[in-house]
């Protein structure tokens, strides 16, 4: 009697063990299934997606490749033109102080050898004609001021004279340089200052020059190196120029400039530097376009490929004696390799 209800017990076991099997057998076959599946759609997802990323990588790309197009178009005509831009020399290295200043000097002879003919470009007889020139120059060219000055001198010679002058008469007579009220304004207070102060004379001092009116340090160099032979720098707006081109500075106030360059030179150089700078500026080294392939001294040159390098190109920009035209002086010096300039054509004698 204790044998027969297990029976079922046993028969319920083993259906139950066969259940499970059954199930798990079914789950791996599923299982098995999806990854069959996954494994035969992944290439073509890859594919897609690797299509979406060659569409947006053409996308990008286009807009770049036409403007490298539309560059190569550009620089193409440009060449077709003759307009190709210069190219410019390579970067220096930088240069030590004691480097610098042996390229510096080494300009300045080079320079000498250029223009053993340098000086001042202003017409003059004696100091205060060369004192009032040099008033005159500002903001307008020692060209103008030189035809200019033969008539203002035919009637006031002397401080004393100028002092004199009616205003208005002194205006009309400095009228082609420029600024004239302010300028005639300057000349008769420094001819005043010079009569009742020094004498009639013009003092070759820096410290009492620069008291007069209209006198500054420029002009009271240009008057002490080229009227009484104590040595200075004038800065102008040339000389200023090419002091930084040079390396020489890179200050842009005009002292600062001058006690740059003080010290790189010595003193017994300072006149001859400044008429030698200042005629290269005016002939090779201009503003706006520097004729760098006539240059003699390129190749000290840190500022090189600022201007035209072509030789041919750069020779046509050449002025004055250089270019085969008029100097600045209706008087230049005997040694002068130029032609005089002409004087003004509307100018009329004196009364």
């Amino acid at each position: 009697m204790n044998e027969t209800p297990q029976k079922p017990a046993a028969a319920t076991k083993a259906a139950a063990q066969k259940a499970v099997a059954t199930k798990a057998t079914a789950k791996k076959a599923t299982t098995k299934k999806t990854a069959a599946a996954a494994e035969k759609a992944a290439p073509k997802k890859a594919a897609a997606k690797k299509t979406a990323t060659a569409k947006k990588t053409a996308t990008k790309t286009a807009p770049a490749k036409k403007t490298a197009t539309k560059t190569a178009a550009k620089a193409t005509a440009k060449a077709a033109a003759g307009k190709t831009p210069a190219k410019k020399a390579p970067e220096r290295k930088p240069e030590s102080r004691v480097a610098m200043v042996r390229r510096a000097r080494r300009i300045n002879r080079e320079l000498a050898e250029l223009y053993p003919y340098a000086h001042p470009e202003l017409d003059f007889t004696n100091s205060f004609e060369l004192l009032v020139a040099t008033v005159l120059s500002a903001q307008t060219t020692d060209l103008r001021v030189n035809q200019t000055t033969p008539r203002l001198f035919a009637v006031c010679p002397t401080p004393e004279d100028m002092a004199a002058m009616d205003p208005e008469r002194l205006e009309e007579l400095i009228r082609p340089t420029g600024f004239f009220r302010a300028k005639a304004k300057s000349l008769l207070g420094l001819s005043a200052a010079l009569r009742d102060r020094f004498g009639g004379e013009v003092p070759g001092r820096l410290e009492d020059l620069v008291t007069l009116p209209g006198v500054g340090r420029k002009t009271a160099n240009v008057v002490l190196g080229n009227a009484f032979g104590v040595p200075g720098i004038t800065v102008d707006t040339h000389f200023g120029r090419l002091a930084r081109r040079f390396g020489w500075t890179t200050a842009e106030d005009a002292e600062k400039v001058e006690a740059d360059v003080a010290e790189i030179f010595p003193k017994s150089e300072w006149t001859m530097l400044s008429h030698r700078v200042v005629f290269h500026g005016r002939r090779v080294c201009h503003s706006r376009k520097p004729a760098c392939g006539a240059c003699p001294i390129a190749p000290l040159c840190p500022a090189y490929g600022e201007g035209e390098t072509d030789p041919e190109k750069a020779r046509k920009l050449l002025k004055y004696e250089l270019g085969g035209q008029p100097g600045q002086r209706l008087k230049p010096p005997a040694d002068y390799p130029g032609q005089p300039a002409p004087p003004m054509a509307s100018q009329v004698a004196a009364p």
